[in-house]
């Protein structure tokens, strides 16, 4: 299955070449595709604060529901994302590098 966006993407290559399918509009399937990509990107958000929590829990700290995560993109580099998750009770800073644990910082 294709990536919403490379979707769009075929879609304004069949355009320029002259072969969209008879029966789409262009406008129509790139609408489609963004809110496709909208809504899968909010379940990866949902997901992702999920999975951080379950991280941070099993190295033993206290996170409640977890209510929201984003990364900071001023800290993350390549192979070391870094995201502050909202917890009901605390705010965390979790530095991620693969095969190690999660360095994590409760934030004031």
């Amino acid at each position: 299955m294709l990536h919403s966006s490379h979707r769009i993407m075929v879609v304004i290559g069949l355009i320029a070449i002259g072969l969209m399918p008879s029966g789409l509009s262009p406008s129509g399937v790139i609408q489609s595709a963004l809110i496709q990509s909208a809504s899968a990107q909010a379940t990866d958000n949902e997901t992702l604060k999920d999975m951080l929590a379950v991280q941070i829990r099993s190295q033993g700290y206290n996170c409640g529901q977890a209510l929201e995560a984003k990364q900071d993109q001023q800290l993350s580099k390549p192979d070391h994302g870094v995201w502050v998750l909202k917890c009901s009770n605390a705010t965390f800073r979790i530095s991620r590098a693969p095969d190690m644990a999660a360095k994590v910082e409760q934030l004031p």
